[in-house]
């Protein structure tokens, strides 16, 4: 029975053998079974599912793990969501590794806040409580009008550094871009070791230049009397009065390192690793500057595209991830990816919410910097 006398049950919203990986292994830390439902896309590619026992009046939680189809796997997590609901379910808990959209949580030129209006949908699907994992920015929890608890994952990649890296002692934390400082500062200052940034045109893709607006609108030239042109022979400025300074543009300098890596094991750590490109250039600044491994350390491998085969053609020596995301394939791909389980924090996580218990035991010595 997934039933104890806890009752509380668990389901995942993915009938995929690579997606109910993680799954199993949170019921079977729980001690538990994982409810029966079937989730699959009709012919027309259409999300259904079927919810196969009672929940009435029950605490459900529902994993999801993210794999490459996204909108698919959102869709699901809804239907399921909204399934539940009407099944009467007391409380809907989604247990989200890694949040989809949490990258697009900034207004970029005339686009849109996807990751808001996702927060938005699940709340109306009828989840009452999120459980993820190193969001991309923190802030995204205040786009949520439930609870959200985001764990972290850097205490299992840590130990990862010290149990399977010899000679860690030897290392330094880099940092690709100045925006992962600060998350390579805390990993350099759990690990009591050196820390270096990677700052100029190898950069993250994230550029500010994308937050304005455009605005106002470009001056048209126009037939006829507008209403606000001057007299002849006045025409300093077509609007008079709100000449505003112009914003002068950025000017990347030439790629720099700031540290010492020579002689010395590199270990770039961020959150996401996705397109490798910024890494595979950043481990190839590294070797020209004496570094001699060089370890990636990320909590979500999405690993898209070509990925695996840049890795592994690359001066890379590890790629370490954690299973928030199926990454089977590629790891067959590239067998310099490995991984890490996090399914026990999970597992505790929703041991912990549905017994009413305190969530500050996972959250030991971290930090708002974390």
């Amino acid at each position: 029975m997934n039933v104890a006398k806890s009752g509380y049950r668990v389901f995942s919203a993915n009938s995929s053998p690579a997606c109910t990986e993680l799954a199993k292994k949170i019921t079977e830390r729980l001690g538990v079974e994982l409810g029966k439902s079937v989730v699959f896309q009709e012919s027309n590619r259409e999300t259904r599912v079927d919810v196969k026992e009672s929940v009435r009046g029950q605490t459900i939680f529902i994993i999801q793990t993210i794999p490459r189809d996204v909108n698919t796997a959102i869709m699901e997590l809804l239907v399921m969501a909204y399934a539940l609901k009407t099944s009467c379910a007391k409380n809907i808990i989604g247990v989200i590794p890694y949040f989809p959209y949490s990258k697009q949580c900034k207004m970029r030129k005339r686009g849109s806040i996807v990751c808001k209006l996702l927060a938005s949908m699940l709340a109306k699907a009828g989840l009452t409580h999120i459980i993820t994992m190193d969001l991309h920015q923190k802030e995204i929890q205040g786009f949520f009008s439930f609870p959200v608890d985001n764990l972290r994952a850097s205490p299992f990649l840590i130990q990862y550094i010290q149990e399977e890296i010899p000679d860690y002692r030897n290392a330094i934390i880099v940092a690709k871009s100045p925006a992962a400082a600060k998350r390579a500062q805390s990993y350099a200052e759990r690990l009591r070791l050196g820390l270096a940034v990677i700052h100029g045109e190898a950069q993250c893709s994230e550029s500010d230049m994308a937050d304005g607006r455009h605005s106002p609108p470009s001056v048209r030239n126009t037939i006829g009397h507008t209403g606000l042109e001057l007299p002849s022979g006045k025409q300093q400025a077509l609007f008079p009065g709100i000449e505003l300074p112009m914003m002068m543009a950025k000017e990347k300098p030439p790629i720099t390192v700031v540290g010492d890596v020579g002689g010395r094991i590199a270990i770039i750590v961020d959150d996401i690793i996705d397109d490798v490109g910024d890494f595979v250039a950043a481990a190839e600044i590294l070797k020209e500057r004496g570094a001699y491994k060089i370890f990636i350390m990320a909590t979500h491998g999405l690993l898209s595209a070509d990925a695996p085969r840049l890795i592994e053609e690359s001066a890379i020596d590890e790629v370490v991830v954690t299973n928030t995301v199926p990454h089977e394939v590629q790891k067959l791909q590239c067998p310099k990816i490995k991984t890490v389980d996090v399914s026990m924090i999970l597992a505790e996580a929703i041991r912990r919410i549905h017994n009413g218990e305190s969530m500050a035991y996972l959250f030991r010595n971290i930090t708002v910097d974390d």
